[in-house]
């Protein structure tokens, strides 16, 4: 009797979920009209009836308008509208053949980067359903070993001193805590805004040994696309950005033989957008410190010689190193203005002084400033204070993952 009276109710919920998805879509369309999209409605009524042409359009008519001026100012109507374009231009490219299924996985994650919040679930739901039909992932002979083998680079402490910034490790070193308490986490160092690597507490992370798999890469994200940048690091004036496969960044990482091609898919969401990598990591305890909310999570993949530049970010940051290693300097936030924060509010966050090649006569005050230090190794996290400035380098293929929260008031103000 149970499962006779189960199915007319899964039937009615269906039913009812379809009226919803239904109704939120017409008010999507209600509201692009209202912001005088006439003909992108036009042409998103075309695209759910089957039309292609009509989708594509509609995408493109999206995408001008989220173009239109700086990012902030954009409609928030109009990235929900883009996303619907992609899921309308996904849904008539799927079942045309592999090729096309590409073309519809990349229109989804468009949607997933650029579009709203609104469909975010379609979108979710159309790329489990594409991706499941993937063909096997092949990789070249010699891939797997020479992907491992980035993993491994500069072991060599003296090796890595010959790249890294001058006066390296000869400062304060950050201290290392195994296994530390949440309690202990708290009171000596989240309250007195401490940096502190802790150790052994991701070994459990499937992340640890799913992430040097090549294969295990290709086959759950190898399709999907991604911004990375590309060029020396953000405040450089070749520094550019590009959205490629995440094969593609894959082959860029191992093959890292061109500094001015150098990749890096950083401080992006990827976790939000592919499913498969969210489930590898989890969010540590320390996270919830202060009553903290999550307000970032980040990954920051690539290649040998990788660079922030030395910068500052308002929240907490526990940086967990999950593959490879990375030379990482910091300096309090008291010490700002002896960094020379650029003047350009885009830029504020930054300073002008390089690391790799310091102008001591432009920037005096640097010489003689105290930082503290570390190598972070795998399976590694780090705990980055508010505001404190941080300078970033890989030395291996590297990825990490970033997780920012904020409190009601910093450490220092409520302690």
């Amino acid at each position: 009797m149970g499962g006779e009276s189960g199915a007319p109710a899964a039937e009615a919920a269906k039913t009812a979920a379809v009226e919803v998805d239904e109704e939120r879509r017409a008010a999507l369309l209600r509201r692009i009209t209202e912001e005088g999209g006439f003909a992108f409605v036009s042409s998103a009524e075309k695209a759910a009836g089957g039309d292609l042409r009509a989708a594509e359009a509609a995408r493109e008519m999206a995408w001008e308008q989220l173009h239109s001026g700086p990012w902030h100012e954009v409609v928030p109507a109009w990235r929900d509208a883009y996303a619907m374009a992609c899921l309308h231009v996904a849904e008539l490219r799927a079942g045309a053949g592999a090729g096309d299924r590409r073309e519809a996985l990349r229109a989804l994650d468009m949607g997933l980067i650029m579009g709203g919040p609104l469909l975010r679930r379609d979108l979710d739901e159309a790329v489990q359903r594409i991706a499941a039909c993937a063909e096997d992932v092949v990789v070249a002979d010699g891939c797997a070993d020479k992907w491992r083998e980035g993993i491994s680079n500069n072991r060599d402490l003296a090796e890595a001193l010959r790249i890294l910034p001058n006066k390296s490790l000869s400062s304060k070193k950050v201290e290392k805590r195994p296994s530390l308490s949440l309690e202990t986490f708290i009171c000596d160092y989240f309250l007195h805004d401490s940096p502190v690597i802790i150790s052994g507490c991701i070994d459990h992370w499937p992340a640890r040994t799913k992430w040097k798999d090549i294969v295990y890469l290709q086959r759950v994200a190898g399709d999907r696309t991604v911004p990375v940048e590309v060029g020396k690091n953000y405040v450089c004036s070749e520094w550019k950005q590009e959205l490629i496969t995440f094969s593609q960044f894959l082959e860029r990482v191992h093959s890292n033989n061109c500094p001015s091609n150098l990749t890096y898919l950083a401080q992006h969401p990827l976790f939000d957008q592919i499913q498969e990598l969210r489930d590898d990591i989890m969010i540590p305890d320390y996270c919830f410190a202060g009553g903290g909310e999550l307000r970032s999570l980040n990954a920051w993949f690539g290649p040998l010689g990788t660079v922030t530049p030395l910068h500052q970010d308002p929240h907490h940051n526990l940086f967990a190193q999950v593959i490879g290693r990375k030379y990482i300097r910091l300096y309090p936030a008291s010490a700002s203005e002896s960094l020379y924060p650029h003047t350009e509010s885009m830029l504020s966050n930054s300073s002008q002084v390089d690391l790799d090649n310091i102008d001591f006569t432009e920037f005096p005050k640097v010489e003689n400033l105290d930082f503290f230090d570390c190598i972070l190794e795998e399976g590694e996290m780090l705990y980055i204070p508010p505001k404190w400035w941080h300078y970033v380098r890989s030395l291996s293929t590297s990825f990490s993952v970033s997780f920012w929260w904020s409190t009601t008031a910093y450490p220092s103000e409520g302690a």
